[in-house]
């Protein structure tokens, strides 16, 4: 392995995708899959988990409900960046309803995957992040999602 750079190989990626889908599955049947007897299967993992390549597990959840969530895809350009990002990236991150965030190139700063119960309470959100002098945000441009056509859980 060279200095700074982790080496993987064939078995190590097929593990890694069989993972990214399914992170409960046994090493029993895991170990079937790529062709390894499940006591080295086990250590392949534990030594992906050790290097960071694995950072974690974590269960997809749907909740039940009444009425599906609304989902917003909002566009977000800060007027000032060098005071307001840092405060506006606390703030998606401690938020429930961002579900997720990326910081982007171009016209905007920030994409952001909002989730809320109706309209009405994503403009109050979007209203608030306007209103607030510490993100300073300039411009929001939304979306809303139809239909999820295909959604990675990796």
């Amino acid at each position: 392995m060279t200095e700074g750079k982790i080496q993987l190989d064939k078995i190590d990626q097929r593990i890694i995708d069989i993972l990214r889908l399914d992170g409960r599955i046994s090493y029993r049947e895991l170990s079937e899959r790529v062709n390894l007897t499940p006591r080295p299967c086990q250590a392949r993992v534990q030594r992906l988990e050790a290097l960071g390549v694995i950072k974690g597990y974590r269960a997809v959840v749907r909740l039940p409900q009444d009425e599906p969530p609304v989902i917003v895809l909002a566009q977000i350009a800060l007027g000032d960046h060098v005071r307001s990002q840092e405060m506006f990236e606390e703030e998606v991150r401690s938020n429930p309803a961002v579900l997720d965030c990326w910081l982007v190139s171009g016209v905007f700063d920030f994409l952001v995957r909002i989730a809320c119960r109706n309209l009405a309470e994503y403009h109050a959100l979007a209203n608030a992040w306007l209103a607030n002098p510490r993100f300073n945000v300039e411009k929001v441009i939304t979306t809303t999602e139809l239909q999820t056509i295909k959604r990675s859980t990796g």
